[in-house]
């Protein structure tokens, strides 16, 4: 931020602390809110030439004007227009701000782009990488076949721990956004891979310190994402996989197979942890060109 704003931070962390502690909130969606109002008090006061405090709409809408001008895609102004509007909020509700400038602007439209999938043999060509004869390798196999399984956030994924595990029962609590729990059930798959990393392997990774999480790397520690990225990247190397893989088009994945052979929105919305329907709608778009795609290979009239 600007000299002129550096009693603007107080009242920035004391945001932070709130969306932490009230609303729950995983540490990298708070770095990247603190990033995105670290941007806007020094560019928009730039912009307006007052303290953050006493922009106007004006000012807030030629801060965001410059930000498309530079090359910024909507999705990214988008998402900075979130933080302020919510920051705004806040400082209206506590009495920083006598009125809230951010309260009548909209968000960009952006496009909302279908997201990737694998096939169902690719997604089997994935799962089989792992060395089964490795230690490793044993704790990567159940770690994609649960994250097949259960569709999970790769955060809920390497947050869970052992006492979220019920695998007399066959499902595992998952924490998503705003530490909201809910159950998803486990494959007979998942959790025959995941009995078997959890009894032959992960007493010799955690060399018996009492670490809660179930997933650990080399040195006993909880796996990174970074870690867990890498070793998916490799695994879809070998698996002859040619579009990006992460975490997240796996989820894509567990969601539209499901889709396919005829859940319900309603189901998927509540094994996905999404909070709105509308978030799990995208794959009824998904599903109907998917469907068009096969009208216009078969049907003898395409």
């Amino acid at each position: 931020m600007t000299a002129a704003a550096g009693d603007t931070y107080p009242l920035v962390d004391a945001y932070l602390d709130y969306l932490r502690v009230e609303k729950g909130l995983a540490a990298n969606t708070l770095d990247a809110y603190g990033r995105d109002l670290a941007d806007f008090g020094s560019g928009a006061e730039s912009a307006g030439e007052r303290r953050v405090t006493a922009l106007t709409e004006d000012d807030l809408r030629l801060y965001f004007t410059r930000l498309k001008r530079r090359g910024i895609s909507a999705r990214s102004v988008g998402r900075k227009m979130s933080s302020v509007r919510g920051l705004y909020r806040f400082w209206t509700r506590n009495g920083t701000t006598a009125h809230d400038p951010a309260q009548r602007l909209d968000a960009p439209k952006t496009a909302r782009g279908l997201p990737r999938d694998l096939t169902l043999d690719e997604v089997e060509r994935l799962l089989a990488q792992p060395d089964p004869d490795c230690a490793l390798g044993v704790r990567d196999r159940a770690l994609l076949e649960v994250l097949y399984a259960t569709g999970l956030r790769v955060s809920e994924l390497l947050g869970l721990r052992l006492q979220d595990l019920n695998l007399e029962v066959g499902f595992v609590v998952a924490y998503g956004k705003g530490r909201k729990e809910r159950l998803v059930p486990l494959g007979d798959e998942a959790q025959d891979r995941l009995k078997q990393y959890l009894a032959s392997v992960r007493p010799g990774l955690s060399k018996a310190r009492k670490v809660p999480h179930v997933f650990l790397n080399r040195s006993g520690n909880v796996l990174s994402r970074q870690g867990f990225w890498k070793r998916l990247h490799q695994y879809a190397l070998l698996a002859g996989v040619t579009s990006r893989v992460t975490p997240h088009v796996l989820r894509h994945s567990f969601a539209t197979h499901l889709l396919e052979r005829g859940a319900d929105l309603r189901s998927l919305q509540l094994l996905l942890g999404h909070a709105s329907i509308s978030t799990t709608q995208i794959y009824t778009h998904l599903n109907r060109q998917r469907l068009q795609q096969i009208y216009q290979q078969y049907h003898p009239r395409a």
